[in-house]
């Protein structure tokens, strides 16, 4: 209606948004479903699927974009009806503010990162909106045609962005990566407490899965210590390491810290930066 490619490439993005909250929907409901016997760890990975995907749906439209912002940059064209058209974009960004935010607030209560980056993606979207608003309304009232094209490639350029860390921590939590450096401070902290009451550890290692976290380590206590007395303890370290680490799974392994064989897995650990 306007002949605006910078609002074209606000209303691309807006679909990529609906494509990508369809395919959040289907894989949440695929990991909410409980372990069994093929999926003893559950379904929780199938988030990264959904953010991969509307990580990839970001790059096309961002090619989408820019080929159609280059073919207006060579062969310029005067926009029309560029009110209406501003009106509905304010209104459709009103509304993919509070969805974002109600997103956002969701995903970090549930440990989700299929809601936290569709919640991501649509606050990129409404500060994007802002520009292309305010862009197109610079061209309706100084006549120059090479800035709706040009904002259109910014808009592109600023979805790259936001697609390639989409794809990077998609792969990070299909790789298995550990968890940030601030939760393992938390781990350290509670470890550090029980270190000093003569217990040990080593081999240490953590993964996310979806909302859930994993993290395993060795046990070094004293050998005279009756199954029950380990037994204790360690469930007093897993359920410490449980209330700073939200949704975690948490599986210890219990060794003699006078055996010297104990020690033979201490390469198992993996420093954390």
């Amino acid at each position: 209606m306007t002949g605006s490619v910078g609002l074209l490439s606000d209303a691309i993005e807006s679909f990529v948004n609906l494509a990508a909250a369809l395919m959040a929907l289907w894989m949440l409901t695929l990991a909410s479903t409980p372990a069994d016997e093929g999926h003893a760890h559950g379904h929780g990975k199938a988030e990264y699927f959904s953010s991969a995907f509307e990580g990839l749906l970001i790059l096309v439209a961002a090619l989408s974009i820019a080929y159609v912002a280059a073919e207006r940059l060579l062969n310029p064209r005067p926009l029309e009806d560029v009110g209406i058209g501003l009106v509905v974009s304010v209104l459709a960004s009103g509304i993919n503010f509070a969805a974002a935010r109600t997103l956002l607030a969701v995903g970090r209560e549930h440990h989700s990162i299929t809601l936290e980056a569709d919640a991501h993606h649509l606050m990129t979207d409404v500060w994007t909106s802002a520009g292309v608003v305010a862009g197109v309304g610079l061209v309706w009232l100084t006549g120059w045609l090479w800035l709706d094209p040009a904002i259109a490639l910014l808009v592109a350029a600023n979805i790259v962005w936001t697609g390639w860390q989409l794809l990077q921590r998609s792969a990070d939590g299909l790789m298995d990566a550990s968890l940030s450096p601030e939760i393992i401070a938390r781990i350290d902290a509670v470890l550090e407490g029980y270190r000093r009451q003569g217990l040990d550890f080593h081999a240490l290692r953590t993964r996310q899965s979806g909302s859930r976290a994993f993290v395993s380590l060795h046990v070094v206590v004293p050998g005279k210590w009756t199954v029950q007395q380990g037994h204790d303890w360690a469930e007093r370290i897993e359920a410490d390491i449980r209330g700073v680490v939200p949704n975690a799974h948490v599986l210890t392994h219990m060794e003699p810290l006078e055996d010297p064989v104990s020690l033979h897995d201490q390469e198992l650990h993996r420093p954390h930066r």
